[in-house]
């Protein structure tokens, strides 16, 4: 990491189907050896996947899901006088999506199920509800940020 100049954040384009920002941050975190169009077929389908069960609106099912798992505070480690504590800090809003993609990626391809697509589809129809591996991810930071909050002066 360079010292001298901060990097400039790429600006992540939206994606051609759903018009969606968020979209094109989901198929880059599910790409795998650089197969981007592998990667927004599985998110295509996974999207008519949610239209056909659910007859909701997908991109609106799968908002809903990145907001129900995006995190508010998370535990860093932070060394002061030869002890580690783990400190509560609030998230910055695009780590939280950042964070959010990364546990909705992490718990699909955990999940039980025939294609990435069924099992994607599956996770974000359980994260919209409120269920799922990434919401209770979500639950367990929040969990451990509360339970740290002695620590909290440690900030820096």
């Amino acid at each position: 990491m360079s010292r001298r100049t901060t990097i400039q954040k790429r600006p992540v384009p939206a994606d051609p189907v759903y018009n969606s920002r968020l979209i094109t941050m989901m198929s880059r975190r599910l790409m795998t050896s650089g197969k981007r169009s592998l990667a927004d077929r599985i998110v295509y389908d996974s999207f008519a996947l949610i239209k056909e069960r659910s007859g909701q609106d997908p991109l609106e099912v799968f908002e809903r899901a990145v907001r129900n798992t995006t995190p508010l505070v998370e535990v860093k480690a932070r060394r002061v006088g030869g002890a580690t504590y783990q400190v509560p800090m609030e998230v910055r809003s695009e780590r939280g999506v950042a964070l959010a993609l990364r546990w909705l990626t992490q718990f699909s391809r955990q999940r039980p199920g025939k294609s990435m697509a069924i099992r994607l589809s599956n996770e974000l129809m359980d994260a919209a509800n409120e269920t799922g591996g990434a919401v209770r991810k979500r639950e367990e930071t929040h969990r451990m940020a509360e339970a740290n909050k002695a620590f909290a002066h440690y900030r820096y």
